[in-house]
């Protein structure tokens, strides 16, 4: 395993998203693993030299939280490992079950650390933006958790990037704690974070840990090809388009002349760029994990790069709501 600086932290170039890991039953995800057959997985990512797991409040009604924190208390030391999770999703209905406002946040945070089970997260993110909420209240709550204890670091999730900007110029002139990290909508399909965010977070110092880095697992499989999760994923179906299709073949022919699997062509490509710091990965099959490994050793000729670059269309954008 290789690693890397988030902040500073040292985190593995591959993080484990624990969106996959959650009870059935509970919240809108019919197709995450329940506890049993998760633990298994958390095992072996931590035994691959993963560090870093990602999870939110909102992941299977909270559910993914505990799962996480029981077996991550079962398996490693808890100083050995970059925990984060977010804010923002509904996990109640009425007045003030979800959002960013500084009573949603004090809720949320202490909800979210007894289903880990654990006094502080290393990483406490913004799971999106949320503009009915003065923006300086968000960002003062969040410095009060980091000032109490209960989080190391704070990041952001997919927004526009004059957003993100103003949120860190906010922080600097109040002198809060300042976001660290960028969690946003980034692979082979969809580019239209390089236009300004990521230069943005380039410039600024900020992390990037991509969510969908295989596009829902489109870039993995043919186009047409259908899962117990695309079948009932009513997000990822407003994410791509029929017009990606022709990067998706372009990734097999990529994979079948390298004798190497689709996922590793994919990640490979967005690793090479210097910007990205960790992908977030769902693994919910052993091949799936060795996969993401093995990408970290997989490099991509420039001609390969061009060819899978060749077929991308501008998009609108997707994934900041």
């Amino acid at each position: 395993m290789r690693y890397t600086k988030l902040a500073g932290m040292d985190v593995s170039e591959i993080c484990l998203g624990m969106m996959s890991y959650g009870d059935p039953a509970r919240g809108n995800h019919s197709w995450s693993l329940p506890e049993e057959e998760s633990r298994p997985f958390i095992k072996a990512a931590l035994d691959a030299g993963i560090n870093f797991f990602d999870t939110a409040n909102v992941y299977s009604n909270g559910s993914s939280e505990e799962i996480t924190g029981r077996a991550l208390n079962d398996f490693a030391r808890r100083e050995d490992v970059v925990l984060a999770t977010k804010v923002h999703g509904r996990m109640r209905e009425g007045a003030n079950g979800s959002g960013l406002s500084r009573k949603a946040i004090f809720a949320e945070i202490d909800n979210s650390l007894r289903r880990l089970g654990t006094d502080y997260v290393d990483l406490y993110q913004i799971h999106r933006f949320d503009p009915p909420v003065p923006l300086e209240e968000t960002l003062e709550a969040l410095h009060d958790v980091v000032k109490s204890g209960k989080a190391r670091y704070i990041g952001a999730s997919s927004m526009y990037a004059w957003q993100f900007a103003k949120a860190l110029f906010t922080q600097r002139a109040n002198g809060w704690t300042r976001f660290v990290s960028m969690q946003n909508h980034y692979n082979l399909l969809y580019r239209e974070e390089e236009r300004e965010m990521l230069p943005l977070c380039a410039d600024q110092g900020i992390a990037v840990i991509p969510w969908s880095p295989l596009a829902r697992g489109r870039l993995v499989r043919d186009w047409d090809a259908t899962t117990a999760r695309t079948e009932t994923d009513e997000f990822g179906s407003t994410l791509y388009v029929e017009s990606d299709r022709a990067i998706v073949e372009k990734v097999a022919e990529v994979a079948s002349a390298r004798g190497v699997s689709r996922a590793q062509v994919a990640l490979a490509w967005l690793l090479r760029n210097p910007v990205v710091t960790a992908p977030i990965i769902g693994v919910t099959k052993p091949a799936q994990l060795g996969d993401a490994v093995a990408a970290l050793e997989f490099e991509l000729t420039e001609d390969e790069v061009r060819s899978l670059e060749s077929a991308y269309a501008p998009h609108r954008i997707a994934g900041h709501v």
